[in-house]
């Protein structure tokens, strides 16, 4: 919202959240009454591009998010080194409004206009007089506009909300008010109409020009640098008719130069152009070198996963992995596919995220693969390769810590971790299962007047470092786990430590049971009356940057144990590997935690 929101700030939809694509159901019943009334004939070229080319700018500007975000995560082209935050991918959550919105006014001008009814596929003049009318009055009253918007009185009331995100992803580009849009699109219409008027206007033409109004403003925002030098060397005059991420990435920060919309040569002639430009264009296509500090290393869960990456649909990574949208179930033939393609093709990790804390630089990798893989035997080994090369891989890089997430540090798949450090006994990348950590948050989450845990795990690490603590501190724990379960509700303890639990052992446990989680995995919530904790966990502290998304089912700005340890390896410098048996003391990791500001999710 725009720090002091005009007249026409909120779209007209703003409030019925995804509801807001019903807006399009008058284009959708016209289309379904024609055919059922005329047949299929009836439908002419320009109707029937509406919503496909709607649908057409959803995956294009989708493919921009998802390039941008891997790109400056593992990029050394990225421009302003900044991190982005929750506030900017919630303000930035309504890209499509603008496309709805085109929508509609492309069918009210279908409606108003019958001439548009007879375009036809292609005409060449037409298409010359788009481009031409677009350099021409397009440009320059744009240039004046956005100008204009610059004004205090302006900018505080619209233009500020799209500023308010100093560090650009693509959708970035579409962020205005709703006032600001009707300006943008009436200037936009400006081609349009024109060669509508003039008898040379055409179906394709008017999709291409979208498609490049698009382009560029994606472009323009996904903050690294990829527009080649060449291109310039090769037709100097370029630099006047295409701007470049970097030079637009000035006017974020600067606010007073670059206005241009893809065009610069306004900005030439009004004396407007930021003097960095050409350095930071040179100094981005050159890049810096950049080793991570530390690299997590996790895997895809579900199939659902794919879409809950950083570099996937950005609104639904910024929420727990357990909070799916209505509308993921039409997506399912996609994710089968890029599960498939994955499978065949997936030959190494990948990167996904990039975070700091202070001087402190961590990436984090994905391999390529699911749950449901970990569980085959006979894909073991191809899995283990996977993490083999990506351990080498940050060996090579000089990265100091690798951190095993989810079953990567599986110990019937390698042993937590042991399987690569005997293989590879003069690593210099340290290899760490967090398994301390994790064992410190579990017995921090256990109430201090305990004097009973019900202990319902298998033979696991953490496991077996939790039952030895217990003993330590006097907590009884039943040792035929099968006939406790058969006692009376009122003989069962309320705190239950749980790795694998089927829905019928939790209906076992009496009313008020507090289970306790101790693997990386949530439980499936089956009791209402009983009370479910994170998973081992811990709040980070604010001085993290560059988070906006979700670690799979936590909450925001929540980050699982395993994750955390391998933080702090480097923050204390560590030199120790902590897999196969090899463990950090549990107080010691917790006490580190604490010392460097993450904080505990629940108190005992």
């Amino acid at each position: 919202m725009a720090t002091r929101p005009g007249p026409l700030t909120e779209w007209p939809w703003q409030r019925t959240g995804n509801f807001k694509y019903l807006v399009m159901a008058p284009v959708v019943v016209h289309g379904a009454y024609r055919v059922m009334t005329k047949g299929w004939g009836d439908i002419d070229l320009a109707y029937s591009l509406i919503l496909p080319s709607l649908a057409l700018r959803m995956i294009h500007n989708q493919i921009w998010i998802s390039l941008s975000r891997y790109q400056t995560a593992r990029s050394k082209h990225r421009i302003v080194d900044r991190g982005i935050e929750f506030e900017q991918v919630d303000r930035e959550r309504g890209w499509d409004d603008q496309i709805v919105f085109n929508g509609l006014l492309f069918y009210a001008g279908y409606l108003a206009m019958p001439s548009v009814r007879r375009f036809p596929l292609w005409r060449t003049d037409g298409a010359v007089a788009t481009a031409l009318l677009h350099a021409g009055p397009v440009e320059f009253l744009y240039y004046w506009f956005h100008r204009a918007l610059h004004h205090h009185f302006l900018y505080s009331r619209y233009h500020s909300h799209h500023h308010a995100s100093i560090v650009t992803e693509p959708i970035t580009s579409v962020i205005h008010p709703f006032g600001e849009h009707i300006v943008y699109f009436t200037l936009f219409a400006i081609p349009m109409l024109s060669t509508v008027y003039m008898g040379n206007g055409s179906a394709l033409v008017f999709v291409l020009y979208i498609v490049y109004i698009d382009f560029m403003n994606n472009m323009g925002h996904c903050n690294f640098e990829l527009v080649p030098k060449w291109m310039f060397q090769v037709f100097p005059p370029l630099k006047y008719l295409m701007y470049t991420p970097s030079f637009h990435s000035l006017h974020h920060t600067q606010f007073r130069t670059n206005y241009s919309l893809f065009m610069p040569f306004y900005d030439y002639i009004y004396s407007t152009m930021d003097k960095a430009s050409d350095e930071l264009y040179e100094n981005s296509l050159k890049g810096t070198e950049e080793t991570p500090d530390l690299v997590h290393l996790t895997h895809m869960t579900n199939l659902q996963s794919a879409y809950h990456l950083r570099v996937g649909f950005a609104s639904i990574a910024s929420k727990p992995s357990d909070n799916s949208e209505w509308y993921m179930w039409t997506l399912w033939p996609l994710a089968w596919l890029s599960m498939v393609v994955a499978w065949i093709y997936g030959s190494s990790a990948f990167v996904v995220e990039r975070i700091k804390l202070k001087k402190m630089k961590m990436q984090t990798w994905v391999v390529p693969r699911y749950n449901f893989q970990y569980g085959v035997t006979w894909d073991r080994e191809s899995i283990n390769d996977l993490i083999e090369k990506a351990i080498l891989d940050a060996d090579v890089r000089g990265v100091k810590v690798l951190s095993l997430g989810l079953l990567n540090q599986a110990k019937q798949l390698n042993g937590n971790g042991e399987l690569f450090r005997q293989k590879y006994p003069k690593l210099g990348v340290r290899i760490v299962d967090g398994s301390g950590l994790a064992t410190g948050v579990v017995l921090k989450s256990i109430p201090s007047d305990a004097k009973q845990v019900f202990l319902h795990t298998g033979t696991s690490k953490v496991a077996r470092a939790i039952a030895m603590a217990l003993c330590g501190r006097g907590i009884q724990m039943p040792e035929d786990g099968a006939s406790y379960l058969k006692c009376s509700s009122n003989d069962i303890t309320k705190i239950w430590l749980v790795e694998r639990i089927d829905d019928k052992e939790q209906r076992m446990a009496p009313k008020g049971t507090v289970f306790i989680p101790i693997s990386q995995f949530p439980l499936k919530k089956v009791r209402k009356d009983c009370t479910y904790l994170s998973t081992p966990a811990m709040k980070i502290p604010d001085t993290m940057q560059n988070i906006h998304s979700c670690e799979n089912w936590l909450p925001r700005r929540v980050m699982s144990a395993w994750h955390i340890a391998g933080i702090l390896h480097v923050l204390e410098g560590w030199s120790v590997h902590e897999c196969g048996d090899d463990m950090m003391d549990s107080e010691k990791a917790w006490s580190v935690a604490i010392r460097h500001g993450f904080v505990p999710l629940t108190k005992a």
